[in-house]
């Protein structure tokens, strides 16, 4: 009976240990397992590259050729892959080409729309893929984009306003907009509205026309201020929408021999723009610093890629949604300025401003 029993406590004690070292490779294996899972998964990380697409309304003005440039630099120094598109404010030819940029598996879409209505129509079919979306100093309406990233643009219109209710505190005003279908353009009127309206309800200041140029076309900014001189209108000062619009404002002054003699305000900052200045055609411009907006675009762009929070305070109404807006501030420029802020930061070639000038 004792040999037995102790035969049973002998098998017992084998078979424990035989179940231990059974639980012990069993464990080891699935910690193994789960070491080149996550190797795998971290190599995987590491070899997938952020993709971002970019995808523009127009290259037409100086001012998207730089913002594409210095977005595209920005993003590739974080490590980026960037896919540009230029729709030649084409509706159709951007919806196509957000198609084009979301079959190449984006993370992020950046979009300056074209139509701030119908570019919402791309925006849904990037929503719908999953990927990110930031709208690029044009916001794309109704479509709760994740990021609208601006300069003020109220301001821009106020700070145009301001310089020439200075300048010229009584006489007549022409004001050539933008297109109808940049939200910016209703933006920067709400700003010199806010400047012009008591000036007007006083009887000081008049507007004698105000206009907006399809596709922001220059040749109709021209068409539109000579068609006002050919009747015999007296323009004392103008806001127009952009510096390009002010240079066909100029060139139509220029003709009926009143270029510098009528005080022109716009924005942008191009470079045509700040050779006026210089010279004195045009009276201001309202520059934006745009390497601070590609900076902070491209920042955010990785964010939205990587999954991180954006930590963006302000919120702007687009129509529908309350989404966030990261706003930057514009600085107005004239004569006396230009050297110490579009030249001091780089912006601008100071040979270049001062080209036609005499030294």
């Amino acid at each position: 009976m004792e040999s037995k029993n102790v035969i049973k406590v002998i098998v017992a004690i084998v078979l424990m240990i035989i179940l231990g070292v059974l639980v012990f490779l069993t464990v080891k294996h699935v910690v193994a397992y789960r070491e080149v899972k996550n190797l795998h998964s971290n190599l995987d990380k590491k070899e997938h590259k952020i993709k971002i697409g970019f995808s523009l309304g127009t290259l037409k003005e100086e001012r998207w050729i730089k913002d594409r440039d210095i977005v595209m630099a920005k993003l590739r120094e974080l490590g980026a892959e960037v896919l540009v598109q230029n729709a030649n404010n084409d509706d159709q030819d951007q919806l196509k080409q957000v198609r084009y940029l979301l079959d190449q598996k984006i993370d992020v879409l950046i979009i300056v729309p074209n139509d701030l209505e119908k570019a919402s129509y791309a925006v849904s079919l990037a929503q719908k893929e999953g990927v990110k979306v930031i709208s690029y100093d044009r916001l794309v309406t109704k479509s709760n984009v994740d990021l609208y990233i601006s300069f003020d643009n109220v301001k821009v219109g106020k700070l145009m306003a301001e310089y020439l209710v200075k300048k010229v505190p009584r006489g007549n005003y022409l004001i050539i907009n933008g297109a109808t279908t940049d939200n910016n353009t209703k933006m920067i009127k709400e700003g010199y509205d806010s400047v012009l309206k008591p000036r007007i309800e006083s009887g000081d200041i008049k507007i004698v026309k105000e206009d907006w140029a399809p596709n922001w076309m220059t040749e109709y900014a021209f068409n539109s201020t000579d068609e006002l001189l050919q009747k015999g209108v007296k323009i004392d000062a103008v806001i127009a929408g952009d510096d390009a619009l002010a240079g066909g404002i100029i060139e139509a002054l220029s003709e009926h021999r009143l270029a510098g003699k009528v005080l022109v305000a716009a924005q942008d900052a191009d470079l045509a723009a700040c050779q006026r200045i210089v010279e004195g055609t045009q009276a201001m411009t309202v520059y934006k610093p745009i390497d601070k907006l590609a900076e902070a675009t491209a920042k955010m762009a990785m964010k939205l890629a990587k999954g991180e929070k954006l930590n963006v305070k302000n919120t702007i109404y687009d129509g529908k949604y309350y989404v966030p807006y990261y706003v930057l501030e514009p600085i107005a420029v004239d004569k006396t300025n230009i050297d110490d802020t579009v030249i001091k930061d780089g912006f601008h070639n100071r040979d270049e401003v001062y080209r036609n000038v005499s030294k």
